[in-house]
């Protein structure tokens, strides 16, 4: 499954996209996981203190805003924006 990453997200694990190898019946959230496992520097960036994602992440699934309980299949393009500001 693949990972892109946007805006520091991506300073901070060292690439833009990553590849991180889960099962075929899995949730978003383990996907993340996953991710996570692999970049432990994206913890603090992406989980609050509690475990919680902190809700200014978004969390896409081809395309598409998704959470973490969603279903997540080999071949799905998963994303992480952190917050945007701009003007």
């Amino acid at each position: 499954m693949e990972w892109k990453l946007f805006a520091d997200l991506a300073e901070v694990a060292g690439a833009r996209t990553i590849r991180v190898d889960v099962g075929d019946d899995v949730t978003v959230g383990e996907a993340l996981d996953a991710l996570v496992g692999a970049h432990p520097s994206l913890e603090s960036r992406v989980f609050a203190d509690d475990g919680e994602l902190y809700d200014h992440i978004n969390v896409l699934r081809n395309g598409e805003n998704a959470s973490l309980d969603d279903d997540a299949k080999v071949g799905d393009e998963l994303a992480l924006f952190p917050p945007v500001s701009g003007g």
